[in-house]
């Protein structure tokens, strides 16, 4: 156990922006991203001891900040209207979307594809833990992509038009 948690405390201080970015494409707001991996990080250190291996801390964590983002939006089932000081927080070494487009494509997918960009090309996750951390079918997760990368061509190249 306190190997465990002294794991994790170096992995939340290495990832804890790519935790926060994660969670912020879920939440879309500033503040409520910081809430969810607060939630998160709290979630994850009172149930490390049911960690099996720590090799799979990462995608064990994400599967965390899913859970706790989809239960904080469908409590605060609302309008979120982004504010100036939302953007205002982001400076360049937040974003590594290199594209704008790309990025305003990607943020315009459905949730279900969205994540699965996301994690695998952003976060860099096989497929396999990102059907563990979904609690998706292998299959279904490749489909997904897949369906996803059709969309994001398709609409990228009405944008080169």
């Amino acid at each position: 156990m306190q190997k465990n948690k002294q794991l994790f405390e170096k992995f939340i201080t290495q990832n804890i922006d790519s935790a926060y970015r994660f969670a912020y494409s879920y939440v879309k707001n500033q503040q409520y991203a910081e809430d969810v991996v607060s939630q998160s990080v709290i979630k994850a250190l009172s149930a490390l001891d049911r960690l099996k291996n720590p090799e799979f801390m990462k995608s064990w964590f994400y599967r965390i900040i899913i859970n706790t983002s989809i239960t904080y939006l469908n409590q605060n089932k609302k309008n979120v209207y982004m504010e100036i000081d939302d953007l205002n927080g982001f400076d360049n070494t937040v974003d590594t979307y290199e594209d704008i487009d790309l990025k305003e494509t990607i943020e315009r997918l459905p949730l279900k594809y969205r994540s699965i960009i996301i994690l695998r090309y952003f976060e860099e996750f096989s497929l396999n833990e990102i059907a563990t951390m979904l609690d998706e079918n292998l299959n279904t997760v490749k489909t997904r992509l897949y369906k996803a990368l059709k969309i994001l061509k398709l609409e990228m190249d009405e944008v080169d038009l």
